[in-house]
């Protein structure tokens, strides 16, 4: 036993599985299970390729709705000084405004590695003048030769 739903069918109600069949058959239609974990199983005449056609659709415009993020690198050394420090500020601003994740990042080459406290001071510091456009998703941490943080957009409110 199967329910029968659909716009092509003129009484929809619970069939057997043969009836239901010939009745696809009558519309030159096919019998598609849509629900089979209902009590009784639930079926729809319908066109199968034209329902195929409908949900490849529906995929598609969910993909296309959902958002795609996008991460922005920006790099520091542990000797930044502070003009270049704002420069990258500026950018980082507005990759946020955008709707952008920032990776920041602070780069220790060779002997630079001794400043391991500088760089987290100006991730930190990075981090505190962006406060109002992001927020922190990772505070700084030291992997190999790099020391990132990472900032995410803040949600608008609507």
């Amino acid at each position: 036993m199967v329910r029968i739903v659909g716009e092509e069918v003129e009484e929809a109600g619970v069939f057997s599985i043969e009836e239901a069949l010939r009745m696809a058959d009558n519309l030159n239609l096919d019998l598609v299970e849509i629900s089979p974990n209902a009590n009784p199983p639930v079926c729809r005449i319908t066109d199968y390729q034209k329902f195929l056609y409908q949900q490849k659709k529906k995929q598609k415009e969910l993909k296309a709705k959902a958002s795609k993020v996008v991460l922005k690198e920006i790099r520091f050394g542990p000797n930044t000084d502070e003009h270049d420090f704002n420069f990258k500020l500026n950018h980082a601003k507005k990759f946020l405004e955008e709707g952008a994740k920032v990776k920041a990042f602070v780069f220790f080459k060779g002997r630079t590695i001794l400043f391991k406290e500088k760089g987290e001071i100006l991730l930190l510091k990075f981090a505190q003048e962006l406060e109002e456009l992001g927020k922190v998703e990772s505070l700084p941490k030291l992997e190999g030769k790099r020391m990132t943080i990472f900032i995410a957009p803040k949600v608008a409110k609507k």
